[in-house]
Parts: C-alpha cells; sequence; structure tokens
C-alpha cells in the first residue's frame, strides 16, 4: 500500500518536462525557421544568375540577353545587343564565365546585387530584380541603408 506523499511531485516533474520539451521545440522551430530564411530567400535570383551564366557557357547569347530582359524586337535603349555581345561574347571583356566568382550578395528592397570578381579587371556588380527576374549591372557597389555584415564576419572566423 503506498504512502500519502509517494505521488507528491509527480505532476511538477511531470509539467516541467512538458515546458522543457516545448521550450526546446520551439527554439528549434525558430533556429531551422531563421537558416531557411536566410539560406533560401534569395533563391530565385540565384537560379536567374545560374541560368544567366549556363546560357553564357553555352554561347546562347540571344537567350542570355532576354534574360537581361532585353528582347531582339525590343533592344534595351541603353544595352544594345552588340554591346552586350561585346562584353559577354567569345571575344568579349568577360568570356570566361568560369572566371567569374561571386563574391558576395546583398539583398536589397526590390532585388539582390551580386557582388562579381573577375580576373584583371574590376569588381562589379549584376542586380537582379525579385518582381522581373531581370538582370542588369548595379546602379551601386552596395545596396542604400545599413548593412548586417554576419557572412561577412563569418567567412573571415572560419
Amino acid at each position: 500500500m503506498g504512502g500519502y506523499l509517494d505521488a507528491y511531485g509527480v505532476a511538477d516533474a511531470k509539467r516541467e518536462r512538458r515546458v522543457k520539451k516545448i521550450v526546446v521545440v520551439g527554439l528549434a522551430v525558430v533556429i531551422i525557421g531563421l537558416a531557411g530564411y536566410f539560406l533560401f530567400r534569395n533563391w530565385p535570383e540565384e537560379r536567374t544568375m545560374n541560368r544567366f551564366f549556363g546560357l553564357l557557357k553555352s554561347k546562347d547569347y540571344q537567350q542570355a540577353y532576354q534574360v537581361w530582359g532585353c528582347t531582339p524586337d525590343h533592344p534595351c535603349r541603353y544595352y544594345p545587343a552588340d554591346k552586350f555581345v561585346e562584353d559577354w561574347g567569345p571575344s568579349g571583356v568577360y568570356a570566361n564565365t568560369a572566371a567569374l566568382h561571386v563574391e558576395d550578395e546583398d539583398v536589397c528592397e526590390g532585388g539582390v546585387v551580386f557582388h562579381l570578381t573577375y580576373p584583371n579587371s574590376d569588381d562589379f556588380g549584376l542586380y537582379v530584380s525579385r518582381s522581373s527576374q531581370e538582370i542588369s549591372f548595379a546602379p551601386w557597389p552596395r545596396c542604400p541603408g545599413r548593412h548586417l555584415q554576419i557572412m561577412r564576419f563569418l567567412k573571415s572566423h572560419f
């Protein structure tokens, strides 16, 4: 026969374990959610850049020009097709797309700036619009406003 105080504190211990599980699971969900957000928030723009570089590697300059947001019927006013091929074509400044390296991504309000490095050339940025997924040269080296340097900090320490 059980004593009077045998069940004393059992309900409190169960409640404490339940609260700990809820807190741990809640923190795990928040951490996984934040990691997923920061890893995948630029995914469509990264795919657009990969598609653009893939078209350049396969020497399909007409399709690459369309990814740029220009068509043969409606060429870009300030970046005509012949200038595009002069820059990105087989004898162009950026002919070797394998040598292009994405150094950094910078999230702006309307798109993403990809900071690129290329051997024997100045660094430059390509801007991918979130709404149209069109590529253009970045109007600024970095997006306007303040920036958290978390990735740069992590890269420099690990």
